[in-house]
């Protein structure tokens, strides 16, 4: 006679064409399935934020995360498969659960500890990298087929048993990625998410063996949930504030003591003076304004929109400067808002409004000729978002300035420069006058390391000289490059599109 284990009672079942042996009810193979489904998507996008600040958050990286995830639910559903037919499943479950579980919890602390190690180390943090992902993956991916063996108490039943636990394992797969992208990580840091899906499995595993084997069993999932819990409570969690889409810091300057860096990823993507907004720390920043100077010179007052609002230098620059200047910012992160206020001294006065928006979205919603600047300065990584780059979004630029606006827009590349060679080209096929601005050196050598540069494109004549002029003090040794020269530079780079714009690819020295 053999032993049928459901969740709460204890049962029997036999079957004289497959032979005795234990299986699961049906609602807790259900549950099992789905569970351990959802948990590999947690998984699976929690380290694509884990890792950006050490990979960059590129297509390169979603791409590595992705196939390296499916890697592990390959691996897992082949050997757990086949283990399943070795061992008696029901006894492997629970330690399944338990390891996968003290795994989870660990990768945080694993993957922060990998990469704060010196230069040199790299291999180090790869390899952490991949084994965060594929242990989880390959062991929760495991749970689908021991169950599966458990359900299977007649061959007249395979395909149903089958093709059920699959699609319960693919809506519990969906439910985790819908809660961990809309819910989880707009409202619980990135470790927190981690630590507490670690230890969600290895209480289930607990109760599984409790269940299956008696309270003995359950003693070392409920030790690992303790230990856990300790780490947890005593490890640096190295963010100021994990946001929806980075890991926040926030670091004072220490040669001037009202200054504070805006780090995100670990990137400095903003400076602020708490005390005096006029104050310009990177020479983009100070080109960016230089620009706008030449456009605009004196004083007045501007109507700006700013794709992008990080630490809101520029546009709390332009109230501080331009009196009457009303600026309207697009940033996506609403974590990044909360951090500029709370950290960085933000304080909300009407002059600058800041939209928790996409930025294309935010476009769209401006009406005809109402700005007289459009300021573009918003990164994921390394990288300005692909669809801010394309024909389409820089025609919606083009759209919402008044015909003798600006549009300045930050760059950031290296080596060969083919983005910004791209990004350049599609520009000049919208508007009718751009010029390139960039520390001397820049544009020429295709093994730099990367830097920032500078556009400036209006329908409307730009300033040369006066650019050259304004350029040299605000950031001196930086050129301007224009007209057939700048034709010449962009060369034949492909004009970015909806339909196709390789940004991440083009970002990739050649």
């Amino acid at each position: 006679m053999a032993v049928t284990v459901m969740i709460g009672r204890v049962t029997s079942a036999g079957d004289h064409r497959t032979g005795p042996r234990e299986t699961l009810g049906e609602y807790g193979a259900a549950a099992l399935v789905a569970g351990s489904s959802a948990a590999v998507l947690v998984v699976e996008l929690t380290s694509l934020r884990l890792l950006a600040p050490y990979l960059g958050l590129t297509l390169e990286t979603s791409t590595i995360v992705i196939g390296t995830a499916l890697a592990a639910i390959a691996m897992g559903s082949w050997s757990g498969g086949q283990l399943a037919d070795r061992i008696p499943p029901l006894r492997a479950i629970g330690p399944l659960l338990a390891v996968s579980g003290a795994a989870v919890a660990l990768t945080p602390f694993a993957v922060r500890g990998a990469g704060a190690l010196p230069g040199g180390w790299e291999l180090v943090l790869v390899l952490t990298s991949a084994l965060s992902i594929i242990v989880p993956g390959a062991l929760l991916s495991a749970v689908t087929p021991m169950v599966t063996k458990l359900r299977l108490t007649s061959l007249t039943e395979t395909g149903t048993v089958v093709g059920r636990l699959s699609g319960i394992g693919t809506a519990g797969a969906i439910a985790g990625t819908v809660i961990t992208g809309f819910i989880l990580i707009s409202r619980v840091p990135v470790s927190g998410i981690l630590v507490g899906l670690g230890a969600l499995l290895v209480l289930t595993a607990a109760a599984f063996e409790w269940r299956t084997r008696g309270p003995r069993a359950a003693a070392v999932p409920a030790a690992l949930v303790l230990v856990g819990g300790l780490t947890a409570a005593v490890a640096p969690g190295g963010c100021d504030a994990e946001t929806t889409y980075h890991c926040a810091v926030v670091v004072a300057d220490p040669q001037r003591p009202s200054g504070r860096t805006l780090e995100l990823d670990g990137l400095r993507h903003s400076y602020v003076d708490l005390d005096d907004p006029r104050h310009l720390e990177f020479p983009y920043v100070r080109a960016v304004v230089a620009s706008i100077d030449t456009t605009y010179p004196g004083a007045q007052p501007l109507r700006a929109y700013h794709l992008g609002g990080g630490g809101l230098t520029v546009p709390r620059y332009l109230a501080e400067t331009r009196p009457g200047t009303r600026s309207v910012v697009s940033e996506i992160d609403p974590g990044v808002v909360r951090v500029d206020e709370q950290l960085l001294g933000f304080r909300p006065d009407g002059r600058v409004e800041v939209r928790v928006e996409d930025g294309r979205l935010g476009l769209r919603r401006l009406a005809d000729d109402s700005r007289d600047l459009v300021v573009g300065d918003a990164f994921g990584g390394v990288s300005v978002p692909w669809h801010l780059t394309t024909t389409e979004a820089i025609g919606d630029v083009d759209r919402v300035l008044t015909p003798d606006g600006i549009y300045v827009l930050n760059l950031l590349d290296s080596g060969p420069l083919g983005f910004a060679r791209a990004e350049v080209a599609t520009l000049r096929r919208q508007f009718a006058h751009v010029a390139l601005t960039a520390e001397a050196g820049t544009l020429d050598d295709p093994r730099n390391d990367g830097g920032n540069l500078v556009v400036v494109a209006s329908q409307q004549p730009i300033d040369e000289a006066r650019l050259r002029t304004d350029l040299a003090t605000a950031v001196p040794g930086w050129q301007v490059v224009a007209g057939d020269d700048l034709a010449s530079w962009t060369g034949d780079a492909p004009i970015l599109t909806d339909d196709f714009a390789p940004v991440d690819q083009l970002l990739t020295p050649g």
